[in-house]
C-alpha cells in the first residue's frame, strides 16, 4: 500500500492508495497514468499558525472523490498530476482508519470527517 497525497491541475488534492499505469519495459517504460484506490478529496478547512511554540495546526476534512462510481480503483492520466507527495502523518492515519480499513462503503466512511493536526 502506498498512501500519497496528488495535487492536480484543477486545484484539487487527492489522497488515496496510488499506483503507477506504466507501458513499456526497461529503459522504454513510461508512466502514462495513475490507479487511485479508495480516493479522497482533502479539503483544508482551517490552518493557524502558532508562532510561539512554532505548532501548525491543520483542519482538514476527506470526501469522495468520484462519489457516483461502483469502482474503487479510478484510473487519472499522468497528464493532469501536477505532483505526488507523502501526506503529512495525520492524514496519512486519518485517511488509512477511515477509509481503507473501515470496511463500510467509501461514501459512507468518510462523509463529514474532519480532524486536527498538530506537526512541527
Amino acid at each position: 500500500m502506498t498512501v500519497k497525497l496528488a495535487i492536480l491541475k484543477s486545484g484539487e488534492d487527492i489522497v488515496a492508495d496510488i499506483k503507477e499505469m506504466v507501458v513499456g519495459e526497461g529503459d522504454a517504460a513510461r508512466v502514462v497514468g495513475y490507479h487511485l484506490n479508495k480516493p479522497c478529496g482533502v479539503v483544508l478547512k482551517n490552518k493557524s499558525l502558532r508562532i510561539d511554540n512554532e505548532d501548525e495546526s491543520y483542519e482538514l476534512n476527506l470526501s469522495s472523490w468520484c462519489p457516483l462510481t461502483k469502482q474503487n480503483k479510478i484510473p487519472i492520466s499522468a497528464d493532469w498530476v501536477v505532483t505526488i507527495v507523502d501526506p503529512i502523518d495525520k492524514l496519512k492515519e486519518m485517511y488509512e482508519t477511515q477509509v481503507l480499513t473501515d470496511g463500510t462503503s467509501k461514501s459512507a466512511s468518510v462523509d463529514q470527517q474532519s480532524d486536527t493536526d498538530k506537526s512541527t
